[in-house]
């Protein structure tokens, strides 16, 4: 069983936001809600973040979807058009293209299909599997020096319980470092 999906507040830490933006993360959601940012989409907020308050936009975005799950408009793991994303990375010792081809082959061999896609010419590769229920895995493929940081993410899930699920499975879907060649 994966664990579940972190909420916004759990997964960045407050002295990173604080030192990144010059405020706490309880500063900036009373600073929304004063603003009126509950009645707000999430590009309008993320963008007021930007532009009214010199926010880099990563930050803006993270910003804002820890408003939105604070003011309980956004569950952990749910996207702004409300849809579930299950997302499962590990770091392998190894360089990007072994990596490629080792995650490649273990979602080949889990899902019982070829990759609709593969992106083996940019920095960080990806490819992309159409599953036979009609769900859609993506891969990506991070270097960061001596090691590869391998992602799957299944994007469109219905709810947070197939949310779990599809964590669960793509977990067992990530290569080890046995299946490095």
């Amino acid at each position: 069983m994966s664990k579940p999906t972190a909420t916004h507040s759990d997964s960045v830490g407050t002295e990173a936001l604080e030192r990144a933006t010059g405020r706490s993360r309880d500063a900036w959601n009373a600073l929304l809600a004063e603003a009126g940012a509950q009645k707000w989409d999430h590009p309008t907020t993320a963008a007021w973040l930007v532009d009214e308050h010199g926010v880099d936009g990563w930050w803006a975005q993270g910003i804002t979807v820890g408003f939105e799950q604070h003011i309980g408009r956004r569950q952990p793991g749910q996207r702004a058009d409300g849809s579930f994303e299950a997302s499962v990375s590990r770091t392998l010792a190894a360089p990007r293209d072994a990596a490629l081809a080792a995650i490649v082959g273990a979602v080949t061999a889990a899902a019982g299909c070829d990759p609709a896609s593969v992106n083996s010419s940019a920095k960080n590769a990806s490819a992309r599997w159409k599953l036979d229920d009609g769900r859609t895995v993506v891969a990506g493929v991070y270097p960061t020096g001596e090691k590869t940081r391998v992602a799957l993410t299944m994007p469109k899930l219905g709810s947070a319980e197939e949310l779990s699920e599809a964590k669960t499975l793509l977990t067992s879907w990530l290569p080890s470092a046995s299946d490095i060649a």
